[in-house]
């Protein structure tokens, strides 16, 4: 029989049942019990099922569980030969696999792996160190010819990082192996089980045989098994690359098939249980530094991204909070998202910054972005998603998109140049078809280049969450306002009301950018704070600060859009209890600072809502009593004022007063003509009393002096009308 025809064909590889191959491995023997302990199925390599039944009754099963790893169960004398028995539990069966004892040293290996190469891990200060500790300690333990240590891209490319070799064998540093070198099943495979040695890539596979007549080897799932034969054509692959002897450990992060440790030598070689748990222990533990390197690295990313973030959406509030602000401040936006060039389309206007393509392309391809079900949209390879691009290659080979609105052309795109990347492969990686139209393994190795044109740089997981956070900050401070813009923009109601949900919107999606921060901020310090120098804890703790205060900032902002959004509940209002309440709260509050109150009596009676002339009275008292704290006697003078069918309340004091050239700033929103650091505040005191008292159809104005303390003032109409 030609074995060549026996062979499945390689495109068959995806679907091989490779966890039921119905065989083992020769250097091995296996026997399976039922759940009543009886041998139902053993390895051809026994001379009868009673020396199966009479070696698995020598040990103790009783600690095998479902779902645990293989247990090391002892050794036995086979055959006048000493073997290593292990033994786990799948699909309700018991698996006992004897293997060839070996010699221990002086030192197990997995203690000579805990005591000198785990404080070797953990010191390492990069990934690259890692992988290099990695492979040369895997040599040391195995003996192998050479250990290359190869980690996946996404499209399943292995790309090998470190090697440890001897001589006579080819080096494969740098090199890519293709992603059809291992198959989908196997991968799922090595996330499962964690290690496997195929001891000589010439083996005869060793049946297994069932004491039921009618049980087929198909039935036998052996994902678990040490002994477990492998793909034939695995092992023609291996015979290609001039390999008869194998080991490969999983690198396995956040659940994902990372990498492999794979061991190679050119003639067979067979390793113990013990120096097999060594390895698998070793490949845990570099999964884990790996973890923990990757996190602590996107840890600092995401915090640096969202500084950014903040710094964008910081500037747009202090503007006309419309897009085209964006490239204002074209270094924030760039690096937010490692781009060369940005450009923010609005329906047929386009604004840019850096190197960008034209206008025209630019436009084509914010409609594609506009076209997609996401929001947020990347690619690396932009003609072909956008042929126009093709023309572009060296501004823009890859795009990111964020759509702002699902009703408009609102976009922002950030663009990368052609990277050309030259991409050294182990070999050809295309497919070969031999005699009779059968696809082979790869039969060459040789370095084998090709050059990729047309992509840029891929854009990572971290720069799109932290462009989705970005929409979520801009989708207040923009959408809103331009769509509205857009279809009443000459009308002053309606661009109330838009402001009105601006800065509702801005205010609430903000809230939880700003948390995210300031607990970033205390998820360094605590995990890494010990590492930082007291300069470093000094600028996270000036991080954290800033984030707080920007909460504030918020949180203020959307008590104030909700000013402007709640229906007025018009009752009468006494002032003079009113009044009476706040003065004695913040006279309480002032603790022992010396505060003469003057209050007129009576106090009027006003028609308004109760709540909000509550908030814009405590702000016209609160605001007096800040600013008069560095007066010995601070004096607040509040006195009862009609005019114009008009009637409110005037509140003076003897404080800090302002500049009359500045009054027409006092009432906007984030306006203020005292330095933060001498009276703290939100600047959004006084335009929420304005806001507030127009709400009723009244007037508020405020006269000052410098030095010499200020008045402000509100009036409401006696019996007014919702003025919304």
């Amino acid at each position: 029989m030609n074995l060549l025809s026996s062979l499945p064909d390689l495109d068959d590889c995806a679907s091989e049942p490779i966890r039921i191959p119905g065989a083992i491995q020769p250097h091995g023997r296996m026997v399976v019990l039922d759940a009543d302990g009886r041998v139902c199925v053993y390895s051809a390599n026994w001379r009868r099922a009673e020396d199966a039944a009479q070696a698995v009754s020598a040990l103790d099963l009783s600690r095998l569980a479902p779902h645990d790893a293989p247990m090391a169960l002892g050794d036995v004398r086979l055959d006048d030969a000493s073997y290593t028995a292990s033994g786990h539990v799948r699909g309700g069966l018991v698996i006992v696999e004897f293997e060839p004892a070996w010699a221990l040293g002086a030192e197990p290996p997995i203690y000579s792996l805990a005591r000198h190469f785990l404080p070797r891990l953990q010191g390492a200060a990069d990934l690259s160190r890692l992988v290099v500790l990695a492979v040369e300690e895997m040599k040391r333990l195995t003996g192998f010819g050479r250990c290359l240590l190869y980690r996946f891209d996404d499209h399943g490319h292995g790309e090998v990082l470190a090697e440890a070799l001897d001589p006579g064998y080819d080096s494969y540093a740098g090199h890519h192996f293709p992603a059809s070198d291992i198959p989908p099943q196997a991968r799922a495979l090595y996330c499962e089980n964690h290690i496997r040695l195929i001891a000589d890539a010439n083996y005869l596979p060793v049946p297994l045989l069932g004491i039921d007549p009618e049980w087929r080897a198909d039935q036998l799932d052996l994902t678990g098994s040490s002994l477990r034969s492998v793909s034939p054509v695995h092992l023609e692959y291996m015979r290609h690359m001039g390999t008869l002897s194998s080991m490969s450990v999983s690198i396995v992060v956040r659940g994902r098939l990372w990498g492999l440790v794979s061991c190679h030598d050119h003639a067979p070689r067979y390793l113990g249980l013990p120096v097999r748990v060594a390895c698998e222990h070793l490949g845990r533990l570099l999964s884990l530094q790996i973890e923990a390197k990757e996190d602590s690295a996107d840890v600092a990313v995401r915090h640096e991204l969202r500084r950014l973030t903040l710094a964008i959406v910081s500037h747009l509030a202090d503007s006309d909070a419309s897009l085209q602000r964006l490239v204002e401040e074209p270094a924030a936006l760039m690096n937010l998202a490692g781009a060369s060039g940005a450009a923010v389309v609005l329906d047929e206007a386009c604004w840019s910054v850096g190197s960008v393509p034209d206008e025209t392309t630019i436009r084509e391809i914010a409609t594609w972005v506009t076209r997609q079900d996401d929001v947020v949209v990347a690619t690396d390879e932009l003609p072909r998603e956008v042929p126009a691009a093709a023309s572009s290659l060296a501004v823009a080979a890859g795009v990111l998109g964020l759509s702002i609105s699902q009703v408009h052309r609102h976009v922002i795109l950030w663009f990368r140049p052609e990277i050309l990347q030259t991409i050294q492969w182990a070999g050809d990686p295309r497919k070969e078809v031999g005699a009779g139209q059968r696809i082979h393994p790869r039969r060459s190795f040789a370095s084998w280049r090709e050059t990729i044109r047309g992509h840029s740089l891929p854009w990572s997981a971290t720069q799109l969450a932290a462009v989705g956070e970005l929409r979520q900050a801009l989708i207040g401070i923009v959408l809103r306002r331009a769509q509205e813009l857009a279809e009443a923009a000459t009308e002053l109601g309606k661009l109330n009301k838009e402001l009105e949900a601006f800065s509702y919107t801005v205010s609430h999606d903000l809230r939880a950018p700003m948390r995210h921060i300031s607990g970033y901020v205390d998820l360094v310090l605590d995990t890494e704070g010990k590492q930082l120098g007291e300069r470093s804890q000094r600028y996270l703790s000036h991080v954290k600060e800033a984030s707080q205060y920007a909460g504030q900032l918020v949180d203020a902002l959307l008590e104030f859009s909700r000013m402007g959004r709640s229906a007025l509940q018009r009752r009468p209002v006494d002032t003079q209890v009113l009044v009476a309440d706040l003065v004695r709260e913040l006279t309480r509050h002032a603790g022992d600072r010396q505060v003469e109150w003057d209050i007129d009596e009576p106090l009027p009676m006003l028609q308004g809502d109760p709540f909000l002339l509550q908030v814009a009275i405590r702000n016209l008292l609160e605001n007096a009593l800040k600013y008069t704290r560095d007066r010995a006697v601070a004096r607040i003078r509040i006195e009862v004022i009609r005019r114009s069918g008009q009637c409110g309340l005037q509140v003076s004091d003897n404080g800090a007063g302002f500049d009359m050239a500045y009054v027409a700033k006092l009432f906007g929103v984030f306006q203020r003509l005292h330095h933060s650091e001498e009276f703290p505040g939100t600047g959004i005191g006084l335009a929420s009393v304005r806001r507030i008292v127009e709400r009723h159809g009244g007037e508020v104005w405020a006269h000052g002096e410098l030095n010499r303390g200020a008045t402000f003032g509100l009036t409401i109409p006696e019996f007014s009308q919702e003025g919304d």
